[in-house]
Protein backbone atom coordinates (compact mmCIF):
# COMPACT_ATOMS: atom_id res chain seq x y z
CA UNK A 1 0.00 0.00 0.00
CA UNK A 2 2.80 2.46 1.07
CA UNK A 3 3.90 2.18 -2.60
CA UNK A 4 0.44 2.86 -4.45
CA UNK A 5 0.30 6.13 -2.27
CA UNK A 6 3.51 7.36 -3.02
CA UNK A 7 3.42 9.02 -6.39
CA UNK A 8 6.77 9.77 -6.72
CA UNK A 9 7.54 6.91 -8.60
CA UNK A 10 4.53 7.27 -11.07
CA UNK A 11 5.75 11.30 -11.90
CA UNK A 12 9.16 9.47 -12.99
CA UNK A 13 6.98 7.12 -15.39
CA UNK A 14 5.22 9.49 -16.99
CA UNK A 15 8.55 12.03 -17.20
CA UNK A 16 10.39 9.52 -18.61
CA UNK A 17 7.80 8.85 -21.66
CA UNK A 18 7.41 12.92 -22.20
CA UNK A 19 11.67 12.93 -22.45
CA UNK A 20 11.52 10.26 -24.73
CA UNK A 21 9.06 11.45 -26.96
CA UNK A 22 10.93 14.58 -27.06
CA UNK A 23 14.07 13.07 -28.29
CA UNK A 24 11.99 11.09 -30.97
CA UNK A 25 10.98 14.38 -32.50
CA UNK A 26 7.21 14.97 -31.08
CA UNK A 27 6.67 18.56 -31.50
CA UNK A 28 4.52 17.80 -28.10
CA UNK A 29 2.87 15.22 -25.61
CA UNK A 30 0.93 14.09 -22.65
CA UNK A 31 1.90 11.35 -20.63
CA UNK A 32 -0.62 9.57 -18.28
CA UNK A 33 0.95 6.91 -15.34
CA UNK A 34 -2.10 5.11 -13.43
CA UNK A 35 -1.78 2.43 -10.86
CA UNK A 36 -4.66 0.95 -9.08
CA UNK A 37 -5.24 -1.64 -6.73
CA UNK A 38 -8.76 -3.58 -6.12
CA UNK A 39 -10.53 -5.82 -3.69
CA UNK A 40 -13.93 -7.67 -4.19
CA UNK A 41 -15.53 -10.33 -2.48
CA UNK A 42 -19.36 -11.88 -4.12
CA UNK A 43 -21.39 -13.73 -1.55
CA UNK A 44 -24.27 -16.03 -2.40
CA UNK A 45 -26.59 -18.38 0.00
CA UNK A 46 -24.07 -17.76 3.13
CA UNK A 47 -20.86 -18.75 0.87
CA UNK A 48 -18.01 -16.73 -0.74
CA UNK A 49 -18.75 -16.89 -4.44
CA UNK A 50 -15.64 -15.27 -5.81
CA UNK A 51 -12.74 -13.21 -4.38
CA UNK A 52 -10.30 -11.33 -6.21
CA UNK A 53 -7.63 -8.78 -6.18
CA UNK A 54 -6.23 -6.74 -9.13
CA UNK A 55 -3.51 -4.46 -8.62
CA UNK A 56 -1.97 -2.89 -12.26
CA UNK A 57 -0.02 0.23 -13.92
CA UNK A 58 -1.41 1.61 -16.93
CA UNK A 59 0.62 4.22 -19.18
CA UNK A 60 -0.63 5.92 -22.08
CA UNK A 61 1.29 8.68 -24.21
CA UNK A 62 -0.07 10.97 -26.46
CA UNK A 63 2.28 12.49 -29.55
CA UNK A 64 1.38 15.27 -31.45
CA UNK A 65 2.94 15.78 -34.39
CA UNK A 66 2.03 19.29 -35.71
CA UNK A 67 -1.31 19.20 -36.25
CA UNK A 68 -1.42 15.08 -36.35
CA UNK A 69 -1.36 12.79 -33.15
CA UNK A 70 -1.45 9.62 -31.66
CA UNK A 71 -2.01 7.85 -28.82
CA UNK A 72 -0.53 4.60 -27.21
CA UNK A 73 -0.68 2.80 -24.00
CA UNK A 74 1.23 0.21 -22.48
CA UNK A 75 1.41 -1.41 -18.66
CA UNK A 76 5.30 -2.89 -19.16
CA UNK A 77 8.32 -0.55 -19.95
CA UNK A 78 11.61 -1.59 -19.11
CA UNK A 79 15.21 -0.25 -19.97
CA UNK A 80 15.32 1.50 -22.76
CA UNK A 81 11.62 0.61 -23.89
CA UNK A 82 10.91 4.47 -23.02
CA UNK A 83 12.79 5.35 -26.43
CA UNK A 84 11.49 2.45 -28.26
CA UNK A 85 8.13 3.28 -27.18
CA UNK A 86 8.14 7.09 -28.06
CA UNK A 87 9.53 6.61 -31.22
CA UNK A 88 6.65 3.99 -32.12
CA UNK A 89 4.13 6.92 -31.13
CA UNK A 90 5.72 9.51 -33.19
CA UNK A 91 5.81 6.87 -36.32
CA UNK A 92 1.84 6.61 -35.92
CA UNK A 93 1.57 10.34 -35.57
CA UNK A 94 3.13 10.78 -38.54
CA UNK A 95 1.01 8.65 -40.36
CA UNK A 96 -2.40 9.68 -39.00
CA UNK A 97 -4.64 12.50 -40.58
CA UNK A 98 -4.14 16.35 -39.58
CA UNK A 99 -6.50 17.20 -37.54
CA UNK A 100 -6.54 20.97 -37.00
CA UNK A 101 -7.91 21.03 -33.89
CA UNK A 102 -5.45 18.38 -32.05
CA UNK A 103 -3.04 19.94 -29.73
CA UNK A 104 -1.94 20.71 -25.93
CA UNK A 105 -4.03 22.77 -23.68
CA UNK A 106 -3.52 26.19 -23.40
CA UNK A 107 -0.60 26.71 -20.88
CA UNK A 108 -2.35 29.97 -19.36
CA UNK A 109 -5.41 27.75 -18.52
CA UNK A 110 -3.11 25.16 -16.67
CA UNK A 111 -3.94 24.29 -13.04
CA UNK A 112 -1.08 26.50 -10.63
CA UNK A 113 -2.94 24.89 -7.26
CA UNK A 114 -4.66 22.07 -6.55
CA UNK A 115 -6.95 22.23 -3.77
CA UNK A 116 -7.59 19.12 -1.58
CA UNK A 117 -10.82 17.46 -1.86
CA UNK A 118 -10.25 14.78 0.47
CA UNK A 119 -10.61 12.01 -2.28
CA UNK A 120 -8.49 9.21 -0.26
CA UNK A 121 -9.26 6.71 2.41
CA UNK A 122 -5.82 5.22 2.92
CA UNK A 123 -7.14 2.38 5.06
CA UNK A 124 -7.66 -0.33 2.71
CA UNK A 125 -9.92 -3.05 4.80
CA UNK A 126 -8.91 -6.83 4.64
CA UNK A 127 -10.53 -9.29 2.75
CA UNK A 128 -12.45 -10.72 5.94
CA UNK A 129 -13.70 -7.07 6.62
CA UNK A 130 -14.87 -7.17 3.04
CA UNK A 131 -16.67 -10.95 3.33
CA UNK A 132 -18.60 -9.67 6.63
CA UNK A 133 -19.92 -6.78 4.55
CA UNK A 134 -21.51 -8.69 1.63
CA UNK A 135 -22.28 -11.16 4.38
CA UNK A 136 -24.35 -8.77 6.26
CA UNK A 137 -26.57 -7.44 3.28
CA UNK A 138 -27.31 -10.62 2.02
CA UNK A 139 -28.59 -12.04 5.44
CA UNK A 140 -30.67 -8.41 6.00
CA UNK A 141 -32.05 -9.14 1.97
CA UNK A 142 -33.09 -12.51 2.53
CA UNK A 143 -34.75 -11.33 6.58
CA UNK A 144 -37.32 -9.59 4.55
CA UNK A 145 -40.86 -11.28 4.60
CA UNK A 146 -41.05 -12.33 1.17
CA UNK A 147 -37.76 -12.29 -0.50
CA UNK A 148 -37.26 -16.38 -1.30
CA UNK A 149 -33.85 -16.01 -2.87
CA UNK A 150 -30.73 -13.74 -2.94
CA UNK A 151 -28.89 -12.70 -6.06
CA UNK A 152 -26.05 -12.22 -4.59
CA UNK A 153 -24.47 -9.08 -2.51
CA UNK A 154 -20.56 -7.79 -3.31
CA UNK A 155 -18.44 -5.78 -1.10
CA UNK A 156 -15.32 -3.99 -2.72
CA UNK A 157 -12.49 -0.98 -2.07
CA UNK A 158 -9.71 -0.04 -3.83
CA UNK A 159 -7.33 2.99 -4.29
CA UNK A 160 -6.16 4.79 -7.34
CA UNK A 161 -3.22 7.19 -8.27
CA UNK A 162 -2.73 9.05 -11.44
CA UNK A 163 -0.25 11.39 -12.72
CA UNK A 164 -0.22 13.83 -15.95
CA UNK A 165 2.71 15.26 -17.11
CA UNK A 166 2.77 17.72 -20.49
CA UNK A 167 5.65 18.62 -22.77
CA UNK A 168 4.57 21.93 -21.37
CA UNK A 169 5.61 21.61 -18.22
CA UNK A 170 2.64 20.38 -15.95
CA UNK A 171 3.19 18.47 -13.50
CA UNK A 172 -0.49 17.03 -11.89
CA UNK A 173 -1.32 13.98 -9.48
CA UNK A 174 -4.58 12.68 -8.08
CA UNK A 175 -5.27 9.45 -5.61
CA UNK A 176 -8.85 8.67 -4.36
CA UNK A 177 -10.26 5.55 -3.28
CA UNK A 178 -13.78 3.49 -3.64
CA UNK A 179 -15.78 1.76 -1.06
CA UNK A 180 -18.88 -0.16 -2.13
CA UNK A 181 -21.24 -2.57 -0.68
CA UNK A 182 -24.29 -3.93 -3.21
CA UNK A 183 -27.13 -6.68 -2.72
CA UNK A 184 -29.46 -8.03 -5.13
CA UNK A 185 -32.45 -10.10 -3.71
CA UNK A 186 -35.64 -11.66 -5.34
CA UNK A 187 -39.26 -12.07 -4.22
CA UNK A 188 -41.87 -14.53 -5.08
CA UNK A 189 -41.73 -17.75 -6.92
CA UNK A 190 -42.35 -19.16 -10.36
CA UNK A 191 -43.33 -16.91 -13.50
CA UNK A 192 -44.24 -14.41 -10.32
CA UNK A 193 -40.95 -13.55 -8.90
CA UNK A 194 -39.37 -9.78 -9.09
CA UNK A 195 -36.12 -8.71 -8.02
CA UNK A 196 -34.48 -5.73 -7.12
CA UNK A 197 -31.14 -4.21 -5.56
CA UNK A 198 -29.55 -1.49 -3.74
CA UNK A 199 -25.93 -0.37 -3.34
CA UNK A 200 -24.03 2.26 -1.64
CA UNK A 201 -20.38 3.46 -3.24
CA UNK A 202 -18.19 6.16 -1.15
CA UNK A 203 -14.59 7.69 -1.32
CA UNK A 204 -13.94 6.88 2.26
CA UNK A 205 -15.85 3.64 4.53
CA UNK A 206 -17.13 5.83 6.60
CA UNK A 207 -19.82 7.29 4.53
CA UNK A 208 -21.13 4.09 3.24
CA UNK A 209 -24.56 3.07 3.96
CA UNK A 210 -24.41 -0.06 6.90
CA UNK A 211 -24.53 -3.44 4.89
CA UNK A 212 -28.04 -4.25 6.69
CA UNK A 213 -29.29 -0.97 5.30
CA UNK A 214 -28.51 -1.40 1.71
CA UNK A 215 -29.86 -5.40 2.16
CA UNK A 216 -33.27 -4.93 3.75
CA UNK A 217 -33.68 -1.90 1.09
CA UNK A 218 -33.20 -4.43 -1.17
CA UNK A 219 -35.42 -6.73 -0.21
CA UNK A 220 -38.14 -4.62 0.27
CA UNK A 221 -37.92 -3.41 -3.56
CA UNK A 222 -38.01 -6.72 -4.65
CA UNK A 223 -41.29 -7.28 -2.56
CA UNK A 224 -42.82 -4.30 -4.15
CA UNK A 225 -42.62 -5.51 -6.84
CA UNK A 226 -44.38 -8.56 -6.35
CA UNK A 227 -47.96 -9.21 -8.75
CA UNK A 228 -47.27 -6.23 -10.90
CA UNK A 229 -50.48 -4.75 -13.55
CA UNK A 230 -50.80 -4.00 -17.13
CA UNK A 231 -52.30 -0.42 -17.32
CA UNK A 232 -54.04 0.78 -20.74
CA UNK A 233 -51.94 3.40 -22.50
CA UNK A 234 -52.42 6.42 -21.84
CA UNK A 235 -51.06 10.01 -21.33
CA UNK A 236 -50.21 11.24 -17.88
CA UNK A 237 -47.54 12.95 -15.40
CA UNK A 238 -45.20 10.50 -14.40
CA UNK A 239 -42.61 11.01 -11.87
CA UNK A 240 -39.23 9.67 -11.27
CA UNK A 241 -37.80 8.74 -8.47
CA UNK A 242 -34.47 10.36 -7.25
CA UNK A 243 -32.10 6.99 -7.87
CA UNK A 244 -33.53 6.96 -11.47
CA UNK A 245 -33.77 10.52 -12.30
CA UNK A 246 -30.33 11.37 -12.58
CA UNK A 247 -30.70 9.38 -16.00
CA UNK A 248 -32.56 12.65 -17.33
CA UNK A 249 -29.69 15.00 -16.18
CA UNK A 250 -27.24 12.29 -18.00
CA UNK A 251 -29.00 13.14 -21.02
CA UNK A 252 -28.65 16.55 -20.99
CA UNK A 253 -25.40 16.48 -20.21
CA UNK A 254 -24.48 14.35 -23.59
CA UNK A 255 -26.80 16.43 -25.46
CA UNK A 256 -24.38 19.34 -24.27
CA UNK A 257 -21.09 17.57 -24.82
CA UNK A 258 -18.96 19.54 -27.19
CA UNK A 259 -18.44 16.73 -29.48
CA UNK A 260 -21.69 16.36 -30.45
CA UNK A 261 -22.01 19.87 -30.54
CA UNK A 262 -19.59 19.84 -32.88
CA UNK A 263 -20.81 16.89 -35.10
CA UNK A 264 -24.16 18.62 -34.65
CA UNK A 265 -25.78 15.50 -33.26
CA UNK A 266 -27.25 17.10 -30.62
CA UNK A 267 -31.24 18.41 -30.65
CA UNK A 268 -29.66 21.47 -28.28
CA UNK A 269 -27.31 22.42 -30.59
CA UNK A 270 -28.87 25.84 -31.34
CA UNK A 271 -30.28 25.92 -27.97
CA UNK A 272 -27.34 27.93 -25.73
CA UNK A 273 -28.47 30.88 -24.57
CA UNK A 274 -31.92 29.39 -24.30
CA UNK A 275 -34.70 28.70 -21.61
CA UNK A 276 -34.88 24.87 -21.72
CA UNK A 277 -36.43 24.29 -18.24
CA UNK A 278 -38.40 26.50 -15.78
CA UNK A 279 -36.68 29.54 -14.19
CA UNK A 280 -36.52 28.09 -10.78
CA UNK A 281 -34.24 24.77 -12.40
CA UNK A 282 -30.61 25.38 -11.58
CA UNK A 283 -27.96 22.04 -13.18
CA UNK A 284 -24.68 22.72 -11.01
CA UNK A 285 -21.60 20.96 -12.23
CA UNK A 286 -19.18 21.13 -9.74
CA UNK A 287 -15.35 19.23 -10.24
CA UNK A 288 -14.57 20.34 -6.53
CA UNK A 289 -17.10 19.14 -4.38
CA UNK A 290 -15.48 17.30 -1.11
CA UNK A 291 -15.55 13.76 -1.56
CA UNK A 292 -17.46 13.77 -4.59
CA UNK A 293 -17.48 10.42 -6.64
CA UNK A 294 -15.97 12.48 -10.23
CA UNK A 295 -13.93 15.52 -8.19
CA UNK A 296 -11.24 16.64 -9.88
CA UNK A 297 -8.67 19.51 -9.31
CA UNK A 298 -7.92 19.41 -13.15
CA UNK A 299 -9.08 17.58 -15.94
CA UNK A 300 -7.31 15.30 -18.14
CA UNK A 301 -5.21 18.03 -20.07
CA UNK A 302 -4.29 19.78 -16.79
CA UNK A 303 -6.87 22.47 -17.21
CA UNK A 304 -7.81 24.04 -13.75
CA UNK A 305 -11.58 22.94 -12.80
CA UNK A 306 -14.21 24.81 -11.70
CA UNK A 307 -17.51 24.88 -10.29
CA UNK A 308 -20.13 26.03 -13.34
CA UNK A 309 -24.30 26.32 -13.90
CA UNK A 310 -24.64 24.36 -17.25
CA UNK A 311 -28.69 25.51 -16.21
CA UNK A 312 -29.22 29.06 -14.60
CA UNK A 313 -32.48 29.71 -13.89
CA UNK A 314 -33.95 27.23 -16.54
CA UNK A 315 -31.52 28.55 -19.48
CA UNK A 316 -28.43 26.34 -20.91
CA UNK A 317 -25.44 28.71 -20.19
CA UNK A 318 -22.73 26.53 -21.22
CA UNK A 319 -20.89 23.08 -23.24
CA UNK A 320 -18.96 20.26 -21.52
CA UNK A 321 -15.67 21.16 -23.58
CA UNK A 322 -11.88 19.69 -23.75
CA UNK A 323 -9.36 21.70 -25.55
CA UNK A 324 -10.18 20.19 -28.98
CA UNK A 325 -13.95 20.56 -29.35
CA UNK A 326 -13.59 24.45 -28.01
CA UNK A 327 -11.20 25.13 -30.47
CA UNK A 328 -13.76 23.69 -33.37
CA UNK A 329 -16.54 25.73 -31.73
CA UNK A 330 -14.33 28.84 -31.49
CA UNK A 331 -14.63 28.66 -27.80
CA UNK A 332 -12.59 27.91 -24.38
CA UNK A 333 -12.12 24.88 -22.99
CA UNK A 334 -14.30 24.22 -19.85
CA UNK A 335 -11.43 21.77 -18.49
CA UNK A 336 -13.97 19.57 -19.16
CA UNK A 337 -11.55 16.52 -20.40
CA UNK A 338 -11.62 13.29 -19.79
CA UNK A 339 -9.21 10.18 -20.86
CA UNK A 340 -8.03 6.70 -20.38
CA UNK A 341 -4.34 6.20 -20.96
CA UNK A 342 -5.14 4.47 -24.84
CA UNK A 343 -7.75 7.45 -25.99
CA UNK A 344 -7.46 11.17 -26.72
CA UNK A 345 -9.56 13.58 -24.55
CA UNK A 346 -12.85 13.66 -24.93
CA UNK A 347 -15.34 16.31 -22.57
CA UNK A 348 -17.57 14.98 -20.16
CA UNK A 349 -19.22 15.94 -16.56
CA UNK A 350 -17.79 15.61 -13.66
CA UNK A 351 -20.30 16.18 -10.34
CA UNK A 352 -23.37 17.23 -11.93
CA UNK A 353 -26.24 17.64 -10.13
CA UNK A 354 -30.00 19.43 -10.47
CA UNK A 355 -30.60 21.46 -7.62
CA UNK A 356 -33.36 20.90 -5.39
CA UNK A 357 -36.54 21.63 -5.40
CA UNK A 358 -39.53 23.15 -2.05
CA UNK A 359 -41.73 20.26 -2.17
CA UNK A 360 -41.25 16.79 -0.76
CA UNK A 361 -42.08 13.35 -3.38
CA UNK A 362 -45.32 12.78 -1.34
CA UNK A 363 -46.25 16.20 -2.06
CA UNK A 364 -45.60 16.03 -6.02
CA UNK A 365 -47.34 12.88 -6.15
CA UNK A 366 -50.26 14.00 -3.62
CA UNK A 367 -51.05 16.41 -6.98
CA UNK A 368 -51.52 14.01 -9.56
CA UNK A 369 -54.97 12.14 -9.98
CA UNK A 370 -53.64 9.13 -12.48
CA UNK A 371 -50.14 8.79 -13.22
CA UNK A 372 -47.14 6.94 -12.71
CA UNK A 373 -44.16 6.73 -10.22
CA UNK A 374 -41.35 5.23 -11.88
CA UNK A 375 -38.28 3.34 -10.00
CA UNK A 376 -36.69 1.29 -12.51
CA UNK A 377 -35.85 2.43 -16.30
CA UNK A 378 -34.56 -0.45 -18.89
CA UNK A 379 -33.64 0.00 -22.52
CA UNK A 380 -31.75 2.86 -24.41
CA UNK A 381 -34.53 3.93 -26.01
CA UNK A 382 -33.41 8.40 -26.59
CA UNK A 383 -32.26 9.70 -29.26
CA UNK A 384 -30.02 12.59 -28.41
CA UNK A 385 -29.97 13.87 -32.15
CA UNK A 386 -33.95 13.82 -32.43
CA UNK A 387 -34.87 14.68 -28.31
CA UNK A 388 -37.16 11.76 -28.83
CA UNK A 389 -37.03 9.72 -25.55
CA UNK A 390 -38.59 6.17 -25.42
CA UNK A 391 -37.84 3.61 -22.47
CA UNK A 392 -38.69 0.55 -20.80
CA UNK A 393 -40.67 1.17 -17.23
CA UNK A 394 -41.56 -0.35 -14.26
CA UNK A 395 -42.98 1.44 -10.99
CA UNK A 396 -46.44 1.62 -9.21
CA UNK A 397 -49.48 4.12 -9.90
CA UNK A 398 -50.94 7.03 -8.93
CA UNK A 399 -54.03 6.95 -8.38
CA UNK A 400 -55.58 9.61 -6.25
CA UNK A 401 -52.04 11.26 -5.13
CA UNK A 402 -51.13 7.87 -3.84
CA UNK A 403 -49.10 5.04 -5.32
CA UNK A 404 -51.09 1.95 -5.48
CA UNK A 405 -50.08 -1.10 -7.20
CA UNK A 406 -47.19 -2.32 -8.61
CA UNK A 407 -46.58 -1.68 -13.13
CA UNK A 408 -44.34 -3.31 -15.18
CA UNK A 409 -43.81 -3.94 -18.67
CA UNK A 410 -44.61 -0.66 -20.17
CA UNK A 411 -42.85 2.14 -21.61
CA UNK A 412 -42.92 6.05 -21.15
CA UNK A 413 -42.20 7.74 -23.97
CA UNK A 414 -41.86 11.48 -25.03
CA UNK A 415 -39.39 14.78 -26.39
CA UNK A 416 -36.72 15.77 -24.11
CA UNK A 417 -37.30 19.11 -24.57
CA UNK A 418 -40.82 18.83 -23.56
CA UNK A 419 -39.88 17.31 -20.48
CA UNK A 420 -37.19 19.69 -19.32
CA UNK A 421 -39.61 22.26 -19.61
CA UNK A 422 -42.63 20.46 -17.12
CA UNK A 423 -39.99 19.33 -14.87
CA UNK A 424 -40.08 19.61 -11.19
CA UNK A 425 -38.03 18.56 -8.53
CA UNK A 426 -38.64 17.65 -4.90
CA UNK A 427 -36.73 18.15 -2.29
CA UNK A 428 -34.75 14.81 -1.87
CA UNK A 429 -31.68 15.22 -3.45
CA UNK A 430 -28.64 13.25 -2.52
CA UNK A 431 -25.06 12.86 -3.57
CA UNK A 432 -24.94 9.49 -4.16
CA UNK A 433 -23.76 8.61 -7.76
CA UNK A 434 -21.69 10.71 -9.90
CA UNK A 435 -24.67 12.87 -11.63
CA UNK A 436 -27.38 13.46 -9.43
CA UNK A 437 -30.37 14.71 -8.87
CA UNK A 438 -33.89 14.96 -6.30
CA UNK A 439 -37.21 13.00 -7.59
CA UNK A 440 -38.54 14.63 -10.36
CA UNK A 441 -41.91 15.16 -11.67
CA UNK A 442 -42.11 15.33 -15.40
CA UNK A 443 -46.25 16.32 -17.20
CA UNK A 444 -47.49 14.56 -19.90
CA UNK A 445 -45.59 11.62 -20.86
CA UNK A 446 -47.03 8.61 -22.92
CA UNK A 447 -47.48 5.47 -20.71
CA UNK A 448 -47.91 2.30 -23.29
CA UNK A 449 -49.47 -0.87 -22.00
CA UNK A 450 -51.76 -2.78 -23.52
Amino acid sequence: MASLLDQTALADLADRLVAAARRAGADAADAIAVRSVSLSVDVRDGAVEESQRSEGDDLGLRILVGRKQAVVSTNDLKGDGFDAFAARAVAMARAAPEDRFAGLADPALLARKFPALDLLDPDMPAVGVLEKRAREAEAAGLSVAGVTKSGGASAAAGIGGMVLVTSDGFHGATIGSRHSISMSAIAGSGTGMETDYDFTSTLHAADLESAAQIGRSAGERAVKRLNPRKVATRRVPVVFDSRIAGSLIGHLASSANGSAIARKTSFLREKLGDGIFAQNIDIIDDPLRLRGLRSRPFDAEGVATSARKVVEGGVLKTWLLDSATARELGLETTGHAQRGVSSTPSPGPSNLHLAAGAKSPDELIAEIEDGFYVTSLIGMGVNLVTGDYSRGASGFWIENGKTTYAVSEVTIAGHLLEMFRSLVPANDLTFRYGTNAPSLRVEGLTVAGH
